[in-house]
């Protein structure tokens, strides 16, 4: 019920993980049939950016405030911070606090005044501001550092690489808050040169127990981890898009006219695949680059008559082989036999 720095910096990472969700599975998608030049209506759909910028910002957000409030001399205290936090972002829409002279939540009662609210996208976090000043300095003294460095054991050696006297620093450390904001900007880098799967879990209830479904709880979670906007961007879009030459090489032997090969550009092999096969002209479009499917119901018709033609082709080649064994040891048979009955005639 309490939030302080800690509980502040996870939901901040939780944030960029739901922006890079965005931007994989909404925002690209729909970019995607634009490039296609793909008939399509854009789905509106909220943007966390607005959220991560608010944190993140190297001038006015909340991060760089705390660690300016940290760096700078004089006294510095959590109020003291509360107070900056209030002049910089009591204008923005998804900032709240009773002591930002902002009308709207001067007689909010449920905000205390030693607190601020974010508004994020899975929902409005209160967060209590005594503490944030000390945890986001986490200062390691430099003679702890280097008394550890000194240490026999190799593992605390490698824990204090600052306390090395070759690698003397004289700068201020870090602080956590720009630690962490390092650590999450690596992570984001790393995830977006990847292509990541995303496994939602909905919880059905709060007891951990079996049989109970509690409707509000997994209607919230459905809203805030942003499913409605993907079932939305899916439904009205395409199930299943695959360049045109994976797309030929998997399906040609479901046509006479494309197997074993095509001659010709891969599109142009695909839409005589897809006439042959008469599958509705709905149920498809095609991209510039791309062959998109709308049901997964055609993907599955396409992928069991590839299973049957399969089969059918296994059949043909044990066939041809059963063939060829036989009129094989025909062959030699005969040949012996003539042999040997041109051996008898010459000595009968």
């Amino acid at each position: 019920q309490d939030n302080s720095f800690e509980q502040f910096i996870i939901n901040y990472c939780n944030e960029k993980l739901q922006q890079i969700f965005i931007e994989l599975t909404l925002k690209e998608e729909q970019e995607e049939y634009i490039r296609e030049g793909i008939e399509w209506t854009h789905i509106e759909y909220f943007n966390n950016a607005i959220i991560c910028d608010l944190i993140e910002n190297n001038q006015t957000g909340i991060l760089a405030m705390l660690d300016e409030e940290c760096l700078r001399p004089g006294t510095v205290t959590d109020d003291t911070f509360l107070e900056k936090l209030n002049q910089v972002c009591a204008t923005h829409q998804h900032f709240e606090s009773r002591m930002s002279k902002c009308s709207r939540f001067l007689n909010d009662t449920s905000l205390p005044h030693s607190c601020f609210r974010i508004q994020h996208y899975a929902g409005k976090v209160m967060y209590q501001v005594e503490g944030f000043v000390d945890k986001n300095n986490d200062l390691l003294y430099r003679d702890l550092s280097q008394a550890m460095w000194k240490a026999n054991h190799s593992l605390i050696k490698a824990l204090f690489p600052e306390g090395n006297p070759a690698k003397i620093n004289l700068k201020r450390p870090p602080t956590a808050g720009s630690q962490f904001k390092a650590s999450v900007a690596t992570l984001m880098k790393n995830l977006q040169t990847k292509n990541p799967n995303y496994i939602r879990c909905i919880k059905p209830n709060d007891k951990k127990a079996a049989h109970i479904f509690n409707e509000a709880l997994v209607c919230h979670q459905i809203r805030y981890l942003g499913l409605l906007e993907n079932v939305r961007v899916r439904r009205a879009g395409y199930a299943f898009r695959q360049a045109y030459e994976p797309c030929l090489e998997r399906y040609k032997m479901l046509c006479k006219q494309t197997w074993p090969h095509w001659r010709g550009p891969a599109r142009a092999g695909v839409e005589v695949l897809f006439n042959e096969l008469r599958i509705p002209e709905e149920e498809f479009s095609f991209g510039r680059s791309k062959i998109f499917i709308r049901n997964p119901r055609t993907l599955f018709k396409l992928e069991d008559l590839r299973k049957q033609r399969l089969e059918d082709l296994a059949t043909l080649i044990g066939k041809i082989y059963r063939g060829w064994k036989c009129r094989t040891h025909f062959l030699l048979m005969k040949k012996c036999q003539v042999v040997i009955a041109s051996w008898y005639r010459r000595y009968s």
